[in-house]
């Protein structure tokens, strides 16, 4: 036994071969490591990372926030100087802006863009102009916008019902969550988004709708997505959860 436990103990053992990030993980030596890097906190920006392509033939869903000590982006005076300073961007060749709403601290945008730069360059104009109003209005001066804004490309009809739905009624979203309205309250349009604008309600709420008067802050949109495609799945009613994919469906989607 002596013998055969010398043996064992004499073969020896084939060495395994290492990826090199096995090897940052195996040692502790930089690379990624459980809980590793400063802690993103309650309020996280978009990372500094290379931004997915944009294909020119979906709509964007984009999110631009604010930083926490200014007043809210829902502001009478505010919502009212965006609008004009809107209307003077909202279409810039490759980029237009065809939805919109302000909540307190972030705005939801639905855009379109052919490629990624001409989102970044749209947008760049854009959060500018957010950020100015909002100096402006709030008489005060320094940076405005919290991080990078975040994107979401809308791949199907689907998608883009959602996310209309998603923008278009974020504000009634909101208060069910902060002031425990129910959504079961009676529906109204938010006049802090291009809700007056939006030609896909339900004919028997568009009906009761007051007409919009005076020309659009938002540019009429050009891909088949934002403009036919998702009328397949339902038009909107001002009453069904934000977001959700079917007409009457209460749901909620995940955060964007």
């Amino acid at each position: 036994m002596h013998n055969i436990a010398l043996f064992y103990r004499s073969v020896p053992h084939r060495p395994e071969q290492l990826t090199f990030n096995d090897y940052r993980k195996r040692t502790g030596r930089g690379g990624p490591r459980p809980g590793a890097g400063r802690p993103r906190g309650p309020r996280p920006r978009v990372l500094h990372r290379e931004r997915a392509p944009v294909p020119g033939d979906c709509p964007v869903h984009v999110t631009i926030r604010v930083k926490a000590n200014l007043p809210s982006l829902r502001d009478g005076r505010f919502v009212r100087e965006w609008r004009r300073s809107l209307a003077e961007a909202s279409e810039r060749g490759p980029f237009r802006v065809a939805h919109y709403s302000l909540q307190g601290d972030h705005a939801h945008l639905i855009v379109e863009a052919h490629g990624k730069e001409a989102l970044a360059n749209g947008m760049k104009s854009i959060a500018a102009r957010l950020a100015r109003a909002a100096n402006r209005v709030f008489g005060r001066s320094g940076p405005v916008l919290d991080g990078r804004f975040h994107h979401r490309s809308l791949r199907s009809p689907r998608e883009v019902r959602r996310a209309l739905a998603y923008v278009l009624l974020n504000a009634r979203r909101h208060l069910a969550k902060s002031r425990g309205v129910s959504r079961a309250a009676p529906a109204h349009l938010d006049g802090a988004s291009s809700a007056r604008w939006f030609d896909g309600w339900r004919p028997e709420v568009g009906s009761g709708l007051r007409s919009a008067t005076g020309a659009p802050e938002v540019a009429r949109p050009r891909t088949w997505l934002l403009r036919v495609g998702w009328r397949r799945h339902g038009l909107v009613d001002p009453a069904e959860g934000p977001g959700s994919a079917d007409p009457g469906s209460t749901a909620v989607p995940p955060r964007l």
